[in-house]
C-alpha cells in the first residue's frame, strides 16, 4: 500500500474544522518552458488536490500555481470549493459574530444553522431599538418606524418559522434544501438594513472627497492666472 500524503493545516469549508487533510487526488498542469533567447528550462503550471477533511468527510478542492523557482513554502493555495460564504459589509461588530458562528455550522447542521439565524434578527431587533416581546412583533415594530419594509418582514417571519422548524423537533426537521432559503432571506435582510447604508455612506463621503478635490484644484489654478 502506498504511503498517504497530506496537506498541512487546511480549514474545512463543510465544517469549520481546521487540521491536515489527505490528498487523495492531484490533477497537474506543470508545463516544461524554455526562455527563446537563453535557452534556460522551467517547470509551472496549475495544480490541482482534492483533499478529505478527516472531522467529516467533507471533499475539499484546492488549487495552487506552481514554478520550480518558486519556495514551496511561500506557495499558495485557493479553496476552490467549497467556497467560503462573504459576510455581508458594514455589519455591526456583534452582528458579523453572530453571523460568522452561524456560518460555522451552516454545512454540518442545517437546524442548528436555522436557529442561530433565529437568534441573529434577535440581535438585528436589538440593535435596532426594536420594542420587546416576541420577534414577529419586533420585527413589525421596526416596519412601523420604518427601519425596515414590510416585504422585509414577511421575509424575516419565514426566516423565523424556519427556526422554529429547526429548534423543535416535533415539528419536522431542515435538510441541506432548506440551508439556500435560510441564506437568501437572512442576506436580504442583513444587506438592507447594514449593507446598503454601508455603501451609501462609502458613496457620500468619497464624493465628498473629489469635490474637495476639485475646489483645491480650481482655487490653484486661479492663484497660477492671477
Amino acid at each position: 500500500m502506498s504511503d498517504k500524503n497530506f496537506s498541512g493545516e487546511t480549514k474545512c469549508g463543510h465544517c469549520g474544522n481546521v487540521a491536515p487533510m489527505e490528498i487523495r487526488s492531484s490533477l497537474s498542469q506543470v508545463r516544461n518552458h524554455e526562455d527563446p533567447r537563453t535557452g534556460h528550462p522551467w517547470e509551472a503550471g496549475p495544480v490541482h488536490e482534492l483533499l478529505v477533511c478527516p472531522a467529516c468527510d467533507g471533499v475539499v478542492l484546492r488549487r495552487y500555481f506552481w514554478h520550480d523557482h518558486f519556495d514551496p513554502a511561500e506557495i499558495e493555495t485557493d479553496v476552490v470549493y467549497p467556497r467560503q460564504a462573504e459576510v455581508p459589509i458594514g455589519l455591526p461588530a456583534t452582528i458579523q459574530q453572530e453571523f460568522e458562528a452561524a456560518l460555522k455550522v451552516r454545512s454540518a447542521s442545517p437546524n442548528a444553522y436555522g436557529v442561530l439565524l433565529g437568534r441573529l434578527l434577535e440581535l438585528v431587533c436589538d440593535d435596532r431599538g426594536a420594542e420587546k416581546g416576541k420577534l414577529s412583533a419586533r420585527l413589525k415594530d421596526l416596519s412601523t418606524r420604518e427601519e425596515i419594509p414590510n416585504k422585509l418582514v414577511d421575509m424575516a417571519e419565514k426566516l423565523q418559522e424556519l427556526r422554529n422548524v429547526g429548534a423543535h423537533a416535533w415539528v419536522g426537521e431542515l435538510t441541506t434544501a432548506e440551508v439556500p432559503i435560510l441564506d437568501s432571506l437572512c442576506r436580504a435582510i442583513l444587506e438592507y438594513v447594514y449593507s446598503a447604508p454601508h455603501l451609501v455612506k462609502q458613496a457620500a463621503d468619497r464624493l465628498q472627497k473629489v469635490r474637495k478635490g476639485q475646489r483645491s484644484r480650481g482655487k490653484r489654478s486661479s492663484k497660477e492666472g492671477a
